[in-house]
């Protein structure tokens, strides 16, 4: 239910400046409004001139940080952060989690954690710790939130966050080719963001009515200056930077062979790929003579399709390391979710291929006559 702005307003105050405040974030903007910073951040620290509430702004360029003295002087400060126009407020307190989204009607959608009364056990700290992702967090207030699409979206952060280092650089872009309805496009910005680094994040995908359609979302949830969409090719998409972080999650067949290749053209730092439908390699391998003794692997149509799917994804995993690449491959979520459910991890290291790792992955496609598709595209 909305409530006034102003009352919510008065809330985030009153708990940025109470002695339990863990740390705040604000974001995004408000429909018809520019704040003079991208994004806030609030949080207390000891100095060794005592306790001070230090804020962290970002201008797109760079971030400023000042510690202002509890009092007088951080209540003026914190006055001026709530007087931008920002689109979300996440507060955390050691009681209590508050987020606040601002809406198209200037309204406050407001959302309430409470901690439980009783100390503290295990238990509830395990289950405080079950998503990643707050199940409360305005995303889902906008594209939904059933039970399968909660755990797909954690064990997609879940993969993301064992990718990337702790101490992530100030400025991470990012990019999703075919990203669909850019469910974990979004999600991938609110878990990045909530890690307290600057966030940029471009969605591709063929699709013009996606295009609008998650404009129009990046709109709703007030990130729309960090999140923005482009209608075109994963090929050929032109991106307003060059990315860190390269998602392709169920691009179908050879859309992830491109996705790979321009990963590695961008000498992305880290890439996550959820390939899907390999067609490619299971047509050749039904058109070729299985090496001996491993005819059985493609005389059955079913046994031959499987084989192709862990044939496709073993030559796309070697060729990212002849790329520079450290690569692992994971189940990222149940099958019982979907059967879609492998990942190629990459991290960029710019090593040189080894003389063992080029003859391992030429005697794997001489043995088999089969020619990836990645590999054309890198050559």
């Amino acid at each position: 239910m909305p409530q006034p702005l102003d009352q919510a307003l008065a809330e985030v105050r009153e708990l940025l400046l109470a002695p339990g405040l863990t740390r705040a974030v604000a974001a995004g903007r408000r429909r018809g409004y520019v704040p003079s910073v991208t994004r806030a951040q609030v949080r207390p620290v000891t100095l060794k001139s005592g306790p001070k509430l230090q804020i962290v702004t970002d201008d797109g360029a760079r971030p400023f940080t000042r510690n202002v003295a509890p009092g007088a002087e951080a209540a003026a400060a914190i006055d001026e952060l709530l007087a931008e126009p920002f689109g979300n407020w996440h507060v955390e307190t050691d009681s209590a989690t508050v987020q606040v989204r601002i809406t198209k009607k200037g309204d406050a959608q407001v959302h309430r954690a409470a901690a439980a009364a009783a100390p503290a056990t295990p238990q509830d700290h395990d289950r405080a710790k079950q998503w990643l992702l707050d199940p409360g967090d305005p995303l889902f207030a906008v594209i939904g939130g059933n039970a399968a699409k909660r755990r797909q979206i954690d064990a997609f952060l879940r993969a993301l966050a064992a990718t990337l280092p702790d101490e992530l650089p100030p400025t991470l872009r990012v990019v999703d080719l075919g990203c669909g309805n850019a469910y974990l496009t979004f999600a991938a910005y609110r878990y990045l963001a909530g890690r307290g680094v600057t966030v940029q994040v471009a969605g591709v995908d063929v699709r013009e009515d996606q295009h609008v359609r998650n404009g129009e979302v990046a709109t709703e949830l007030g990130c729309s200056d960090e999140v923005t969409f482009v209608a075109g090719t994963i090929e050929a998409a032109e991106l307003p930077f060059t990315p860190d972080l390269v998602l392709a999650l169920h691009a179908c067949d050879t859309a992830t062979d491109q996705a790979l290749a321009r990963a590695v053209r961008w000498e992305a730092r880290w890439v996550l790929a959820a390939p899907c439908c390999h067609h490619d390699i299971a047509a050749q391998l039904k058109g070729n003579t299985s090496p001996s003794p491993y005819g059985e692997f493609t005389r059955h149509a079913i046994l031959r399709e499987r084989f192709a799917d862990v044939l496709t994804d073993s030559l796309r995993a070697g060729l990212l390391r002849l790329n520079g690449y450290r690569v692992d491959v994971v189940e990222f979520i149940d099958s019982a979710h979907t059967p879609r459910n492998l990942m190629l991890r990459a991290r960029r290291t710019g090593a040189a291929p080894t003389a063992e790792q080029r003859a391992e992955y030429d005697a794997l496609i001489g043995q088999w006559e089969v020619k990836p598709a990645l590999a054309g595209l890198l050559s």
